[in-house]
Parts: C-alpha cells; sequence; structure tokens
C-alpha cells in the first residue's frame, strides 16, 4: 500500500522530450509554493526519445503504460497516483501548471471535476488553431451541453482537477482521445459536482506536429457524445420520423390526395410506411441501447428512465401489440379472399393495393414492437449493475 497524500499532477507523456523538463519544474515549484504534500507522475505511453530518463532526473515518478492512447496513459496515471487530488495536463507546455491554486481551492470545497476554461482565460496567439477554437471545440461543447443539460463552456480543455476516489468510480475505459469526453460525460450523469475555473492557453513549446488528430478526433469526441446520449441519435430522430410516415398513412389510407398541384398516391404510400417501421425501429434501439447501458453499468439510472419502464412494465402492451398483428392479418386475409374471389387474377392498383400496404404495415409494427419489448423485458430483468441515480 502507497502512502496517500494530498496531490499527484499527472502528465501523459508519449516523445515529450523538448517540453518535459519545464512541465515537470512548473509543477513541482506549484506544489511547493502552495505547500503541499504532492508529487508529480509521467505516464510514459512508450516514448522511443529519452522522456524517461528526462521526467526521474528531475524528480518525478514514473509509470509505463504499454497501451496506446491518450486515455490508456491518464487513466493508468490515475490509477497509479498517490494523491487525493488529481491534476491531469499536457505535457506540451501549453497549460499553465505553475497557476493551478484554484483547481486545488475548488477540490477542497469538495467538487469531484474541476474544468479548465480556456475561453475565460486567455487564449494566445498561435495557442489554437482557428478551426479548433471557433468552430470544433465551440460546436463540440454545444452539443454536450445540450445533450447532457450543461453548463460546462469548454468541454475539451486538457487541464483539469479530479477528486481521484470518484472519477475512478466512474469506471472509465476509452483509450483514444474521446477519454476527454468520457471523464466529463459519465460525471454529468453521475450527477457529480462540476466547477470551471479560467485558464490560460500558450503555444506548446515543441517543434513537431501535436498528437491530436482535427477530424479524427473530433469524429471522436462527437460520436462519443452521441452513443452517450441515445435519444439525440435514435430516440427524437425516430420519433419525428415516424410520425411524419404515420401521418402520411393516415393521409392516404383511403385515396390519392393532391396537394400544391403534386398528386401523392401508392409511391407516396410506400415511402410513409417505410418512415413509420424506421422511425419506431429507431426509436425502439434508443430505448434497448440505453436499457443495455444501465444494466452494464456503463449509465447510471436517471428518472425519467425510470417512469419509462413503469410505462413499459405494463403488461397490457403486449395485447396491443397483438391486436395490431392480429389487425393486419385480418386485413391481409379480406385481401386474399378478394384476390381469391378474381380468381388470382391481377390486383388492381387502387384500394386492395393500397389495403394490403396498409395491413403489411400495421403487422410489421406489431412484430417489431412485440419482439423489441421482450428483449427489453430481457435486459431489464435482474439487478443492475449501475448503483447511480441522477
Amino acid at each position: 500500500m502507497q502512502e496517500t497524500i494530498e496531490l499527484s499532477i499527472v502528465l501523459p507523456c508519449l516523445n515529450e522530450a523538448e517540453t518535459l523538463e519545464v512541465c515537470i519544474n512548473k509543477a513541482k515549484r506549484s506544489i511547493e509554493e502552495l505547500g503541499i504534500d504532492g508529487e508529480v507522475l509521467v505516464a510514459d505511453n512508450g516514448s522511443s526519445d529519452n522522456s524517461t530518463e528526462i521526467a526521474m532526473s528531475n524528480g518525478a515518478r514514473v509509470v509505463d503504460v504499454p497501451t496506446k492512447g491518450y486515455g490508456s496513459a491518464l487513466l493508468a496515471g490515475f490509477k497509479d497516483a498517490r494523491g487525493k487530488f488529481i491534476i491531469m495536463a499536457d505535457a506540451d507546455d501549453s497549460y499553465s501548471l505553475d497557476e493551478i491554486s484554484e483547481f486545488i481551492s475548488e477540490l477542497r470545497k469538495g467538487a469531484d471535476l474541476v474544468m479548465g476554461n480556456r475561453f475565460a482565460g486567455t487564449i494566445h496567439s498561435g495557442a489554437m488553431p482557428w478551426l479548433h477554437k471557433y468552430i470544433g471545440n465551440p460546436i463540440l461543447s454545444f452539443v454536450g451541453r445540450l445533450f447532457f443539460k450543461s453548463k460546462i463552456r469548454d468541454f475539451h480543455c486538457g487541464l483539469r482537477g479530479l477528486n481521484r476516489e470518484r472519477i475512478l468510480e466512474l469506471d472509465l475505459n476509452t483509450p483514444g482521445m474521446e477519454f476527454a469526453s468520457e471523464i466529463v460525460v459519465k460525471a454529468l450523469l453521475s450527477n457529480y459536482k462540476i466547477v470551471e475555473v479560467p485558464t490560460d492557453l500558450k503555444p506548446d513549446g515543441r517543434s513537431r506536429a501535436p498528437h491530436l488528430r482535427t477530424w479524427r478526433d473530433g469524429w471522436r469526441h462527437l460520436r462519443f457524445l452521441l452513443f452517450y446520449s441515445p435519444r439525440w441519435l435514435f430516440f427524437y430522430p425516430g420519433l419525428l420520423t415516424a410520425t411524419v410516415g404515420l401521418i402520411g398513412i393516415i393521409f392516404l389510407s383511403k385515396h390519392e390526395q393532391v396537394v400544391l398541384s403534386v398528386k401523392l398516391d401508392l409511391q407516396t404510400l410506400v415511402f410513409a410506411s417505410f418512415a413509420l417501421i424506421l422511425g419506431l425501429q429507431s426509436v425502439w434501439f434508443a430505448i434497448l441501447s440505453k436499457a443495455s447501458s444501465i444494466s452494464k453499468g456503463f449509465m447510471p439510472i436517471d428518472r425519467k428512465w425510470e417512469k419509462l419502464l413503469k410505462v413499459l412494465g405494463n403488461e397490457s402492451l403486449y395485447l396491443i401489440y397483438v391486436g395490431l398483428i392480429l389487425a393486419g392479418l385480418l386485413n391481409l386475409a379480406e385481401q386474399v379472399f378478394q384476390w381469391a374471389d378474381n380468381s388470382f387474377g391481377e390486383m388492381k392498383a387502387g384500394e386492395e393495393i393500397r389495403q394490403a400496404m396498409i395491413a403489411a404495415t400495421i403487422m410489421t409494427i406489431g412484430v417489431q414492437s412485440l419482439m423489441s419489448h421482450m428483449l427489453l423485458s430481457i435486459i431489464t430483468m435482474g439487478p443492475n449493475k449501475s448503483k447511480s441515480k441522477i
């Protein structure tokens, strides 16, 4: 067992020989000036230069992380850290490691996560590409606020303060750059206390290009936000699509319609039926994906989810599904009998085909809903691994 101290400053490192020494010295100076019992820990991710030698010669502790990735390095550093609190920062000398007093103050006051806000501080000339400053970061931060009802203005600042015990409870596991989003999203979903403090960003001191890849890593962040909020990726779009499809089917259920001199008939009915089926499938997928995530402990349980489960727990819904299936079958049977009366000849491209399409759609959504609901019951059967509630 290692002795617990108050603070660990964790620096992920992959060939950072040019800037690592200055980062370590700034971190050590902060620890000394604040009078904190602390350490500097370098999580080395397989450096091929002399980064590890530089770290050890400057008094930092080094943990070797063989699994590649920004998230892998940081997570290993978090687990090996001795501090009650953690400050994480890049090892490129872009963040002010000599100005961390506000982070420590908020952590001592009970914050679980303290986010740096570069937009509330100073972004020095050349520190952030215009694409990141005016498009990438603002859009991703807006998406994060919208999806997760957050007030965080800078979702992806690399300088953060963490309560080590609370952060490790989140079961973080993404290996890449999306790890930065995972910390924030899971903290928000677990109703952690999150505080933002202004911080400065300077141009990094390296002569080589950064590890960050704009489009690849931006997509990873966005994908992570979408996957952890299935209501925005599947539920709401699916609900809208299904509603449009249902309106179209009702509108065209009896005969063709003319709207603004445009004739809407069987072709439009086909697409309306498709929209209803596809939209409903998307809604069920959102429900099932959230159920799976909660049952495996990836996401916490929230009150809206509990209310939805109570509604879906009504056994009479199965009677509705079966009723839809039977209604569709009876309608199809009626079409078959009419076809038989016509000696199984060619069906008229009118009422018979229209009703057959509607019957098939009703039967499909009945079967679809029945099977999805049964799968939901299987997933939610027994205790969930997720213990936290919003």
